[in-house]
């Protein structure tokens, strides 16, 4: 797959509320994943695919998602990369119910996301 399809392909996995899947099916052993408003305001980087996943669960044990969305892909710079915009209704422990938007930025080799950077939405 190319770097669009795999966003498709992830859009329609993260929609369904397959996250497990796109993680099995999608993503690099290697990935490196960076959350650019990280939680001490410096970006948070995860390395490798356990690293993505424990992400993952963390997230789920502190976040109840309502709904999410998804709209792209958007071609980036160069044919291997594209971006996707995520938007949440989440209810996160201990701080109630918001809106989230953020920007997925992805590079793909062979078929697999090797990284991915998560740019939240400022002053929004």
């Amino acid at each position: 797959m190319n770097a669009i399809e795999v966003g498709q392909r992830l859009i329609a996995l993260t929609t369904a509320d397959k996250d497990a899947q796109a993680l099995d099916e999608l993503y690099a052993d290697n990935v490196v994943s960076i959350e650019a408003d990280g939680q001490d305001g410096t970006p948070d980087v995860f390395e490798g695919i356990a690293a993505v996943r424990e992400k993952h669960a963390w997230w789920n044990g502190v976040a109840t998602m309502h709904e999410v969305t998804a709209e792209g892909p958007y071609a980036a710079v160069g044919d291997n990369q594209m971006a996707i915009k995520f938007g949440m209704d989440v209810t996160m422990e201990g701080q109630g119910r918001s809106q989230m938007t953020e920007m997925g930025v992805f590079t793909v080799e062979n078929g697999k996301i090797v990284r991915e950077v998560y740019l939240p939405l400022v002053g929004g």
